[in-house]
C-alpha cells in the first residue's frame, strides 16, 4: 500500500471512528480537537503578524529606524547578565581585529 493510500486509508478510518477510536486505535474526536486547536493558533499567529507590520510600518512612518527596533526588542528578550556578556565579547572580538571599540 502506498503513503497516499495508507493516509487516505487513515484519514477514511478517523471519520468513520467519529468519537470512538478506529481500527487503529486513533480517536478521530480527540485528533479532531487537537487540529482545530492548531488551526485556530495558526489564524491568531497570523493575525499578531499582521498587527506587527502595522506597528513597525507606524513606526516607520513617524521617522524611527525599523531594523533598531526590531534589535532593541531582541536584546529586551535576553537577560541583562547574557546581554552584558555578549557586549564585552562583542567589544573584545572588534578590539581583536582593529575596529572602533
Amino acid at each position: 500500500m502506498s503513503q497516499s493510500s495508507a493516509a487516505r486509508t487513515s484519514h477514511s478510518n478517523i471519520e468513520e471512528a467519529g468519537e470512538g477510536d478506529s481500527a487503529s486505535g486513533v480517536s478521530g474526536q480527540r485528533l479532531r480537537s487537537f487540529i482545530q486547536r492548531i488551526e485556530k493558533l495558526e489564524e491568531d499567529k497570523a493575525a499578531v503578524g499582521e498587527d506587527l507590520k502595522e506597528v513597525y510600518a507606524e513606526a516607520k512612518g513617524t521617522g524611527f529606524d525599523v531594523k533598531i527596533i526590531r534589535q532593541i526588542v531582541r536584546l529586551r528578550k535576553v537577560e541583562v547578565e547574557k546581554r552584558r556578556e555578549f557586549d564585552e565579547l562583542l567589544e573584545l572580538y572588534k578590539a581583536a581585529i582593529g575596529m572602533e571599540a
